[in-house]
């Protein structure tokens, strides 16, 4: 029985093309329009109201801006943004609450920081899919991609190896709080050797 697989491993996978040392220069410009996109949701962290910050967008603007180029600069972000109020919500309703496991935590950030997130992301996110080294199977966070699609394709390699009288073999793994179980230095080593970013502290 001849058996095929697909993997992206390589033997070789150094960072290739320029790389990422520093952001660049927001304008607020730039920071207005993250801001008039956002929800008017408020956070108990926010220091001033959201519906005030997108009242007066265009002031706030200026303000964050600079905010966001001294913390690109220095490479940190001032403690206070730095924090997160920690909801817990039931997975499924009915479910043991005297139970830890049954509660899945979701982080309630300030709209200033989620303004600053969303600042790097806009600069971060295309280049990190620019590199040879992202997966070309990578369905989550990425544009035009979906569950759907990663579905898609998963059946189509299916079909299309029945068709040549192949087996298939489908292993699938479903890690409960998969983000927990990543190594953060592990993550930032291969962020550094892998995609060329670099870190300024």
């Amino acid at each position: 029985m001849n058996l095929t697989y697909r993997t992206t491993a390589s033997t070789d996978r150094s960072h290739r093309g320029p790389s990422l040392d520093s952001f660049s220069r927001v304008t607020a410009a730039d920071v207005h329009r993250l801001h008039v996109k956002m929800l008017a949701k408020s956070s108990p962290l926010d220091i001033v109201p959201t519906s005030l910050l997108k009242a007066c967008a265009n002031q706030f603007a200026v303000i964050i801006s600079r905010l966001a180029n001294l913390s690109f600069h220095e490479g940190k972000l001032p403690a206070c943004f730095n924090t997160t109020e920690v909801l817990l919500l039931l997975k499924k309703s009915g479910a043991d609450q005297g139970d830890p496991a049954n509660f899945r935590p979701i982080s309630n950030l300030s709209t200033i920081s989620k303004v600053l997130n969303r600042l790097v992301l806009v600069q971060l996110r295309p280049y990190l899919l620019s590199s040879v080294n992202v997966c070309p199977f990578q369905s989550g966070y990425r544009t035009g991609h979906s569950t759907e699609t990663a579905l898609l394709e998963l059946l189509n390699d299916i079909y299309t190896a029945g068709d040549d009288q192949r087996c298939t073999v489908v292993i699938g793994l479903d890690i409960s709080a998969a983000f927990d179980t990543i190594s953060h230095k592990s993550g930032l080593h291969r962020l550094h050797t892998e995609f060329g970013l670099s870190s300024k502290h």
